[in-house]
């Protein structure tokens, strides 16, 4: 039975420090600490991050400490909470996901279990710790029993020389792993795991690692779920997973987040029923997630409703094109036009394109505007940057 004495303890704030540094050992102690209970909670942020950006989050989340210096208008967390990612900056003014201890230790143990990780198996991070995909890199390798293997960036030639046994990468990075090998010699068996998650992975993509020897686990999650919580359409175990009558997805069990920092009425906006209400459209099919993409992504262009995801799957699919993104930008006649982003060395025009998409989906689904760039751009986390693309001037149209 829990005593008073330590119901007092439990009430009382525990220490947010702020930690701007690069991935390395001294953000893998402050983690270690805060996930073992022994330290402050942790709020990593990226040592590139601009002064703006940084005063924004700052100001936003006001963590107590500042790399190990007081703050004078700092507010602890609650004593459970063991870290905070600051996201969705990009955007708007950075809202703090508060994640427990317990919340993340369920996450990254229903990971190992489900991925059949074997202790003393090596875990490599390449992505950023300052956000969840990259933080729960750490907590695999912490539950593992071993030292992360921790890069600093990206880099295909150093990932395939790690000797790592588990890696989590987003679907840029897979491919140039794929890149970095000869035509037809890519060797991807020595990874006994390979999670893939940010964004929507490209059927070819896959098709060609799975080809080269990877075993690849795409993952579907947010920082609100610990990262990814759906493993190849399947939620790991204690992952509740719903589709509600408005078509969202729904997730719920111990991976949850504790709310947003000082924001309560955001975290009351995002919970329905004990479970958290992503903006993400999905259905199920054959018992297993498909996610259709983000319910804000929706495209309104002439009355007419298109789910972006899935135009941009379908004309990921096209034989010319290495990668693909759909948004809707502004239209004076229409409200909103569908443009197909893509990477393509030798393009379809327009018109071939749009006749593609009409075998596979309703005619207004076809892209209006075709828009050919080197890459897609990207957001730190390895998202494409939308707002960019809906608002960019660098742009190719094709007719």
């Amino acid at each position: 039975m829990t005593t008073p004495v330590h119901e007092a303890w439990l009430s009382v704030p525990r220490e947010l420090h702020a930690v701007v540094a690069a991935p390395g050992p001294r953000l893998l102690r402050a983690v270690r600490d805060a996930v073992e209970g022994d330290g402050p909670a942790v709020l990593p942020l990226p040592p590139g991050l601009p002064a703006p950006a940084l005063r924004a989050a700052l100001e936003a989340l006001r963590p107590t400490h500042l790399d190990g210096v007081r703050r004078e208008d700092g507010i602890g967390v609650p004593a459970e909470v063991a870290v905070v990612i600051a996201t969705s900056g990009s955007t708007g003014v950075p809202k703090g996901v508060q994640l427990s201890a317990a919340a993340l230790r369920a996450s990254a143990s229903a990971s190992l279990r489900r991925l059949g990780a074997r202790p003393g198996e090596r875990w490599l991070c390449c992505l950023p710790p300052s956000h969840v995909s990259g933080l729960q890199v750490l907590v695999r390798a912490l539950l593992g029993g071993t030292e992360p293997i921790v890069h600093e960036g990206f880099s295909a030639g150093a990932v395939l020389a790690a000797g790592a046994d588990h890696v989590s990468l987003v679907p840029t990075q897979l491919r140039r792993l794929l890149d970095a090998f000869p035509p037809g010699r890519a060797d991807l068996s020595g990874f006994a795991t390979i999670l893939l998650g940010g964004a929507a992975a490209p059927a070819d993509l896959l098709a060609s690692a799975r080809a080269a020897g990877a075993r690849v686990v795409t993952t579907y999650g947010m920082s609100e779920t610990c990262g990814g919580c759906v493993y190849d359409g399947e939620p790991l175990d204690g992952v509740e997973l719903e589709i509600g009558g408005d078509g969202l997805i729904r997730l719920g069990g111990p991976v949850l987040f504790s709310g947003y920092r000082l924001r309560a009425d955001l975290t009351e906006a995002a919970r329905d029923g004990g479970r958290f209400l992503t903006s993400d459209l999905g259905v199920l099919e054959g018992g297993r997630l498909r996610v259709l993409g983000r319910a804000d992504d929706v495209i309104n262009t002439g009355g007419e409703k298109v789910v972006a995801g899935v135009v941009a799957g379908v004309v990921a699919g096209h034989p010319a094109i290495a990668d693909a993104v759909v948004v809707g930008r502004p239209d004076p006649e229409w409200g909103q036009r569908v443009t197909a982003v893509v990477v393509s060395p030798d393009p379809p025009s327009l018109a071939e394109l749009r006749a593609f998409v009409k075998e596979r989906l309703p005619a207004h689904a076809a892209p209006a505007e075709l828009v050919v760039l080197p890459g897609i751009p990207l957001l730190p986390n390895g998202k494409p940057d939308l707002e960019f693309l809906r608002h960019g001037r660098d742009r190719e149209p094709r007719g």
